[in-house]
């Protein structure tokens, strides 16, 4: 089996600037809580898989994230920008799978999935019910798949599957989850609540 770089983005807890669409039902502090479990119950799921992990971060330094998350991964800024540039900057080397942290019931098994995808397939996607995804992996670099997307709306999947199509890309889907975004999303997971 190719080894497969794991790459988590993720930000620093800080409250006011993480899950700010959960502030409302949580408050700053709150929002920030959640962000914080979620972001290390990923890590801990990722650690299970014998593959590199990367964590892509933004706020604080390399220093106050290992100290949050560990020090046996590796860390990496942002760059800055938009969601497409973190991506594009993020890509090579390949194959490469991408998550976020906002996925509550993803496991070991769908992150395993998607690497025994990437070996037959050219790219791997764990579609969520929001209308976008959880994880996308590569086989290689498809720099296409990101640019001019529609972030955060239901459009992001039926844009990635029509881009693929029309590239005439093999793909496999994975099993649909739920993102944790907004304040209604929260009674879905009552133990994430602060």
């Amino acid at each position: 089996m190719n080894t497969v770089r794991l790459v988590l983005f993720t930000r620093y807890p800080v409250p006011g600037s993480a899950k700010t669409r959960l502030i409302p039902a949580l408050g700053a502090d709150g929002a920030a809580a959640v962000h914080m479990q979620l972001t290390e119950r990923t890590v801990e799921i990722l650690k299970q898989i014998s593959q590199p992990i990367e964590i892509q971060y933004s706020g604080g330094d390399a220093n106050t994230i290992a100290r949050w998350l560990g020090s046996d991964l590796s860390y990496v800024p942002q760059v800055e920008g938009d969601l497409t540039s973190r991506l594009l900057a993020a890509m090579d080397p390949a194959p490469v799978i991408f998550l976020g942290s906002d996925t509550p019931d993803l496991s070991a098994h769908h992150v395993n999935a998607a690497i025994n995808a990437l070996q037959k397939s050219d790219v791997v996607i764990g579609p969520a019910d929001d209308g976008g995804y959880y994880l996308i992996g590569l086989a290689k670099p498809y720099p296409f798949l990101f640019q001019n997307m529609r972030w955060s709306t239901e459009h992001v999947m039926p844009d990635t599957l029509d881009r693929l199509r029309q590239h005439d890309i093999g793909f496999e889907l994975l099993e649909t989850l739920h993102d944790c975004d907004r304040p209604e999303d929260l009674e879905r997971w009552p133990w994430l609540n602060p």
